[in-house]
């Protein structure tokens, strides 16, 4: 704290010194680390829930280096692979969150055009997945990459293992279509259009829709959704459908 101090006497007493020298050219850069934080009532991950159907705490870092690089970690409390084992009468583990991580590249490649590629992990510690019969150990990383032109994005996503607890689902595909609306008053309107493909398990792959509406408010973001996909085999154990059509409130604090 001292050191801190002398540097700021000594910052002011440069720029009292030096005419045309004002303070907006001597702010600090924006630190390249951020942070979030958020409450949903109920995780859905591309239009399935992860939390039954229930709320979920979700947070993460991103740094974003030199030259578009960046790195990033997330996590989000889960059910569904307790609820797995649940389902077939089997010790699926007790991972009771998600943990996430990623990196890549984002850039413009052409006027108006943004490409961004990067590898994703999606960690689930201590899952017994892998050791049911007919599962695959629920870890899985995916290559993915997205091109923006003006407001919408098409995304694709490749499976490099298995995909969630899904055996011999290595190599299986996600396409993601969205786009980010201004509407006035700070508000954006964000529609989406996703099909999930599993490689070896056509009743598991489906399509799925979402539009959300937020709203930034200094940091504090919160959201309203509509969520929903075509498939109704993911359920919980209580036979409930995970991907039905439902409204999902959020907040985030950005930091």
């Amino acid at each position: 704290m001292m050191k801190k101090s002398l540097v700021s006497i000594a910052a002011a007493l440069v720029v009292s010194a030096v005419p045309g020298l004002s303070f907006a050219e001597d702010a600090p850069a924006a630190s390249p680390i951020t942070f979030n934080a958020g409450v949903v009532t109920d995780y859905r991950y591309r239009g399935v829930s992860q939390s039954r159907l229930k709320p979920a705490l979700q947070g993460g870092v991103d740094y974003a280096g030199p030259n578009g690089i960046y790195l990033g970690t997330w996590a989000s409390t889960i059910k569904w692979i307790k609820d797995a084992g649940t389902i077939v009468g089997s010790d699926a583990g007790n991972a009771n969150f998600e943990w996430d991580l990623y990196g890549g590249w984002k850039g413009e490649v052409a006027s108006g055009l943004t490409l961004d590629v990067g590898l994703l992990s999606y960690v689930y510690p201590s899952n017994k997945l892998g050791d049911i019969t007919g599962f695959a150990n629920a870890n899985t990383t995916e290559l993915y990459g997205a091109l923006t032109v003006g407001v919408a994005t098409l995304k694709y996503s490749h499976s490099l293992t298995n995909l969630f607890g899904f055996a011999d689902s290595k190599n299986s595909g996600y396409f993601d279509l969205s786009a980010g609306f201004d509407v006035g008053n700070g508000i954006t309107l964000t529609p989406h259009l996703g099909y999930q493909k599993v490689t070896n398990t056509s009743a598991a792959s489906y399509t799925d829709y979402a539009l959300t509406v937020s709203k930034d408010f200094s940091g504090w973001v919160p959201s309203l959704a509509v969520v929903g996909t075509d498939n109704d085999t993911y359920v919980s154990p209580e036979g409930k459908n995970l991907g039905k059509t439902s409204v999902v409130l959020g907040l985030k604090y950005n930091f």
